[in-house]
């Protein structure tokens, strides 16, 4: 409890001077450094940027990883506007700037993402007056590669990759995969961020470990799952192949597509008038 009680006064220090915007995952020291003087470091200092209704608040929050293949952040589309949309629909969104992967700044750039989202999941459920929200219910969305940080948070739940004082439960209520990496498989995955986590000759234990349609159990967290069939960086077999991991357990999901619209369109693809967030958002009034 005293540590909670601390983190919560660095945590309140921190919200005022950001003014409730933006906070620090870890104000007492990232885990898992090396190379903290190293202009790479001071880029990827993870930090967390907290989003609330600004209609009538339905209590539900929801972690948001935008994508970028493991080599960068895409924030904005994949974030930022993810956020300010789920506000306008009465949820508290909380958008995750996490470490990139990188031999450089990391001790083991393997589990250096997962653990920033770990530490986000911590974060809210432990300090959510400090926060200023009521989270009842807390999922994740992801896109692309932040699809696959979403994923492995959604099936790697049952290990903490941080310091957890107090068994916090960090699997997520629920997880929205958007055109997601799911598979470390080389006949789907997206080369790119297989490299970038893995590295360019991976052990076949570490392919296994992150192919999380492979990781899936009875208690993964239920799915909305959302791709365009023509997309060529991240092939849908990869939605697919968790699809079907997930109905093996018989694991509530739901599957929407696109024939056209390629990858990385965020909230607007272009080639369609329908929304998917819309049945998303139907999807999770409905979830119990």
């Amino acid at each position: 409890m005293k540590t909670l009680i601390v983190i919560n006064l660095v945590l309140m220090i921190a919200l005022r001077a950001v003014a409730q915007e933006k906070i620090l995952l870890y104000p007492e020291g990232i885990p898992n450094s090396k190379g903290e003087n190293s202009e790479e470091y001071q880029k990827n200092i993870p930090e967390l940027f907290i989003y609330k209704p600004t209609v009538a608040d339905k209590h539900v929050g929801i972690l948001v990883i935008p994508g970028g293949g493991y080599a960068h952040v895409a924030i904005g589309h994949e974030g930022h506007d993810v956020a300010r949309e789920l506000n306008k629909n009465g949820y508290t969104a909380f958008v995750l700037k996490y470490r990139l992967p990188s031999d450089q700044i990391m001790k083991d750039k393997k589990i250096g993402p997962l653990q920033d989202a770990q530490r986000a999941m911590q974060l809210i459920r432990e300090n959510q007056q400090v926060l200023g929200v009521d989270i009842r219910k807390l999922g994740v969305m992801g896109f692309s590669a932040g699809g696959h940080l979403a994923s492995t948070l959604s099936t790697h739940y049952k290990k903490a990759y941080i310091a957890n004082d107090l068994n916090t439960d960090l699997r997520p209520d629920f997880s929205i995969l958007c055109y997601p990496v799911i598979s470390m498989d080389t006949t789907i995955t997206h080369a790119g961020s297989r490299k970038n986590l893995l590295g360019p000759n991976p052990e076949k234990e570490d392919e296994i470990l992150f192919s999380n349609e492979l990781q899936v159990d009875k208690n993964t967290a239920p799915a909305f799952l959302m791709s365009a069939k023509d997309d060529k960086a991240v092939p849908v077999e990869n939605m697919y192949r968790y699809q079907r991991a997930l109905q093996k357990y018989k694991i509530p999901n739901e599957v929407f597509t696109y024939e056209n619209g390629g990858h990385g369109f965020g909230l607007n693809n272009k080639t369609s008038e329908v929304k998917w967030l819309a049945p998303c958002l139907t999807w999770l009034e409905k979830l119990k």
